[in-house]
């Protein structure tokens, strides 16, 4: 029993490197080729985790090997363009100027209803407002509205916003980040200030971000 453990931890933590190897689009945005991919190591680490007959390096050499593959394959899809289309397609309009595709939709087999399902996440309810939809190679819809019927932009209102600053993490569940406090030019003795004006301390603390322009974000942990 302990030796089924052991191999299953082993396994977890060798697919966590995988797929950290992998890259993050990994996760949120996968191809096709890597779609694939992430279904076969899946299986391939499933088959030891199941057989404690199975040696364990019968399951560790396939697993490495489909990760080989797999960044000689990214490495290619860079550094070529036509392997790039090859391996993950390349985008598909399916409405132009306000009229649907039809042949567009049947050749990526996507129906009426997924179209307007898409449509509908994007706010949009009528297709005739759309100049262009584009299915990128990862499945997702980009829709691109009439320039007449989008939002208007603040630079087109004449309105001029403030600046934009990045809320930087200081505290989070009772832990201070020394690193982060350097990039807002704070110190040790400021935290200890903002912690005595919420009448907190630091373990009471569940989170606090502050910004180059000196806003800050406090939340006190709730009693349990």
């Amino acid at each position: 029993m302990t030796l089924a453990y052991i191999r299953t931890i082993l396994l977890y933590l060798l697919l966590i490197a995988v797929v950290r190897l992998m890259g993050k689009r990994q996760i949120g945005q996968m191809e096709p080729s890597e779609f694939v991919v992430t279904m076969l190591i899946a299986n391939l680490a499933a088959i030891p985790m199941q057989d404690g007959g199975i040696p364990l390096l019968s399951g560790l050499v396939p697993i490495v090997t489909v990760l080989g593959v797999e960044l000689v394959l990214s490495w290619l899809s860079m550094r070529s363009v036509f392997f790039r289309k090859l391996l993950c397609g390349k985008p598909v309009i399916l409405i132009e100027n306000g009229r649907i595709l039809q042949n567009n939709l049947r050749r990526t087999g996507v129906t009426l209803d997924e179209l307007t399902g898409h449509l509908r996440l994007k706010d949009v309810l009528d297709v005739q407002t759309v100049q262009y939809a584009i299915l990128e190679t990862d499945g997702n819809l980009s829709v691109f509205p009439y320039a007449h019927l989008r939002p208007a932009t603040a630079q087109e209102a004449g309105i001029a916003p403030q600046k934009q600053h990045l809320p930087v993490t200081v505290i989070a569940d009772g832990h201070l980040f020394q690193d982060n406090l350097a990039l807002i030019g704070k110190d040790a003795a400021w935290v200890q200030q903002v912690l005595q004006d919420h009448k907190a301390s630091l373990q009471d603390t569940w989170l606090l971000t502050a910004d180059e322009s000196g806003r800050l974000q406090f939340l006190k942990k709730e009693e349990l």
